[in-house]
C-alpha cells in the first residue's frame, strides 16, 4: 500500500471499492483456535458477511480440505445459501487461481480478508496480495490464530508487509459513512442489534426510550 492509500478519504472503505474473502471458518480451525473466545469470531464473521451482503460486497467463500476439515460454518452458509466455498488444497488462498480470479473478475483493489487460522491461512493471501498492488485489510476480530501470541505475531507481520488491521464494526461504519444514507440504515441497525454485543443492547435499549416517549407524546 502507497502512502498516499494509507491516509486520506481515500483511505477509507467504500462499498464499491470493496471485495471481502472469508478464508476457512470451519470446525477444525475452531478446533484449535485458542486466541480469541470462539463464539466471538463466529458472532463477528458472520456480521461482517451480513454487512458484506446488505452492501453488495461482493464477497467469496473459501475452504479447505473440506472433506477432512469440515465444512463452512452455517452460520456463514446461511448468509451467502446459494454461494458454494471454493475448496482448496493450497494453504495459501492466493495461491489458488480459483480464488484469485473470483477477486479479479469484481475489479476491486480493496481486499477485505477474515479468517482462520491468522497466522496462516489469513497471513499469507495478505502478504502476497498487498505486495501484488491490493489495499489489503484484514478483519482482525473476525479471525483467530492457535495462540493469542500466534495471532498477534500475524498482524504484527501483516501491518510491516502493508496490511491493514482492522474490525468488523469499523468495516461496516466506513462502508455506511452517512446516518442519513436511509437505503441502508435499517439494515445496518438490524445487524448491530443481532451483532454488536454491548454497542447492540445499548442501542436497543435507545430505541426503546425513544419509542416509549412517542407514545407518551401521543397521549
Amino acid at each position: 500500500m502507497s502512502n498516499e492509500t494509507k491516509s486520506g478519504l481515500q483511505a477509507l472503505l467504500t462499498p464499491e471499492e470493496s471485495v471481502v474473502v472469508l478464508i476457512d471458518h470451519q470446525p477444525f480451525q475452531f478446533a484449535n483456535l485458542n486466541s480469541h473466545e470462539p463464539t466471538m469470531i463466529v458472532n463477528n464473521a458472520v456480521a461482517l458477511a451480513k454487512a458484506a451482503k446488505l452492501f453488495d460486497v461482493p464477497t467469496i467463500l473459501t475452504t479447505v480440505l473440506e472433506e477432512r476439515g469440515g465444512y463452512l460454518i452455517k452460520g456463514l452458509q446461511d448468509v451467502f445459501p446459494e454461494q458454494k466455498p471454493i475448496n482448496r488444497t493450497l494453504i495459501n488462498t492466493w495461491e489458488d487461481e480459483h480464488v484469485v480470479d473470483a477477486v479479479k473478475a469484481t475489479g476491486r483493489k480493496k481486499l477485505i480478508i477474515a479468517g482462520l487460522w491468522t497466522e496462516v491461512c489469513v497471513a499469507m493471501p495478505a502478504i502476497q496480495a498487498a505486495g501484488e498492488g491490493f489495499e489489503v485489510f484484514v478483519v482482525t476480530d473476525a479471525s483467530g490464530g492457535a495462540s493469542k501470541e500466534a495471532h498477534d505475531m500475524a498482524v504484527r507481520r501483516m501491518v510491516q508487509a502493508g496490511v491493514v488491521p482492522i474490525t468488523w464494526l469499523a468495516v461496516a461504519s466506513e462502508w455506511q459513512r452517512d446516518w442519513a444514507r436511509e437505503k441502508t440504515v435499517s439494515a445496518v441497525t438490524e445487524v448491530l442489534l443481532q451483532h454488536g454485543g454491548a454497542t447492540g443492547v445499548a442501542f436497543g435499549w435507545e430505541t426503546q426510550l425513544l419509542t416509549a416517549g412517542r407514545a407518551g407524546n401521543d397521549v
